[in-house]
């Protein structure tokens, strides 16, 4: 990779990446609307969300993999070491305290739970829930395998940088991305043949399917890595991206259109199709998509939207607690004599999730920031920040 400024000067460097909060809303609503339709009674109009909602959680790989490694790559092109301390100690601030939250409120609370059993409290502390999960016996908040994924690629990720800069090998490591992308096609095939039993009830053949291929890390690194080359493209190639950046409705164009195939061919959970072809091809369907938002050509670039912006802010805090909520709500309106498939009944479990994550942010996330602000000594951001700044803001 040549190592280039990335950015002209000009009035758009200094802008607020509206289309990332765009996604990061289109993501957590994905997510929201295929696990309602799942899990819990639901309008029939929602089971459009079966087909692609799932691919929310890759959307959110997409983003974390080009925000988390926008950042790193910068401090690479400016000649600067990373510093693990503060990468670390920002990820720690950001993550863990709402994420400890929720597991205390699951643990001290059953009634929160919206299904029987949880798995062992050790395998969430230690961010290994993805390894050889029960779902069938051990589902409730499973959705913390994603969280399990990132933490992984967090954790990883900058030491392999400071590996690679080390050793002088930064330059091919391309390489490690193609290579990495090309296992995980193979490794999906390779576990398909061996442990998805084609002779077992369909209930019991889907679990094995998300305990051995869904959720293992090792398996779902499409969509974190098409992440991390949207950012080396931006940071180290600035020529290349400043004529495809001239492409940005374009992008949109193709991912929908490749979302669409996905739709129609990929989109059934469990097959083999969606395993070995379907993970890639979404996450390079998201690729576009992050592409076109980061585009000052894209009119998602330019769309500044407050409610967007704020189920941004709160897509963490929301992601984390839904299904508790969810639960908790339609339990409480059956008893009150509110019809649990009515429309009614979703517009009230959402807008509870939305407040609960809003109370989530006042009372944990905002004060765990301040303090981490505090600690690292950093000060606060003009209003009007460069593209870089806001990289860097959003991915903390």
């Amino acid at each position: 990779m040549v190592t280039q400024p990335a950015e002209n000067i000009n009035p758009k460097s200094q802008h607020k990446l509206f289309g990332l909060d765009h996604l990061r809303a289109l993501a957590i609503l994905l997510v929201l609307g295929f696990h309602y339709q799942l899990l819990y009674p639901h309008p029939r109009w929602t089971e459009c969300f079966l087909q692609l909602g799932w691919t929310g959680v890759d959307l959110f790989f997409v983003l974390s993999g080009f925000l988390i490694s926008s950042q790193l790559f910068a401090q690479i092109k400016k000649g600067r070491d990373i510093s693990l301390k503060t990468f670390y100690f920002k990820r720690f601030f950001r993550i863990l305290p709402i994420y400890f939250f929720i597991v205390a409120v699951y643990f001290l609370f059953p009634f929160f739970r919206e299904k029987e059993a949880l798995a062992p409290l050790w395998k969430f502390i230690t961010f290994t829930l993805n390894f050889g999960l029960d779902i069938k016996h051990f589902g409730t908040f499973s959705h913390a395998c994603s969280l399990c994924v990132e933490e992984h690629f967090y954790l990883l990720f900058p030491l392999i940088l400071i590996f690679l800069q080390s050793r002088k090998l930064f330059a091919k490591s391309y390489w490690i991305f193609l290579a990495l992308f090309i296992i995980g096609i193979g490794l999906r095939m390779y576990l398909w043949s061996v442990y998805y039993p084609s002779n077992s009830e369909m209930n019991d053949a889907l679990s094995y399917w998300i305990k051995h291929i869904y959720y293992p890390t090792y398996n779902r690194l499409d969509g974190l890595l098409v992440g991390v080359a949207i950012a080396a493209l931006r940071e180290f190639l600035p020529s290349v991206w400043s004529r495809i950046s001239k492409l940005g409705n374009q992008f949109i164009l193709l991912s929908m259109l490749l979302l669409i195939i996905i739709y129609f061919y990929f989109s059934d959970m469990g097959t083999y199709e969606t395993s070995v072809w379907g993970f890639p091809l979404v996450a390079i369907a998201y690729g576009f998509l992050v592409c076109g938002a980061v585009s000052t050509s894209c009119f998602l670039y330019n769309w500044n939207s407050r409610i967007t912006t704020f189920i941004a802010v709160l897509s963490y805090g929301i992601y984390l607690s839904h299904k508790g909520v969810i639960h908790m709500v339609q339990y409480g309106l059956i008893r009150m004599g509110i019809e649990e498939y009515s429309n009614l009944m979703l517009l009230t479990c959402i807008t509870a999730c939305v407040l609960a994550a809003w109370l989530l942010n006042l009372t944990i996330e905002k004060p765990f920031m301040k303090m981490r602000d505090r600690v690292i000594g950093q000060k606060s951001k003009p209003a009007v920040r460069s593209i870089k700044a806001e990289l860097e803001t959003i991915s903390s």
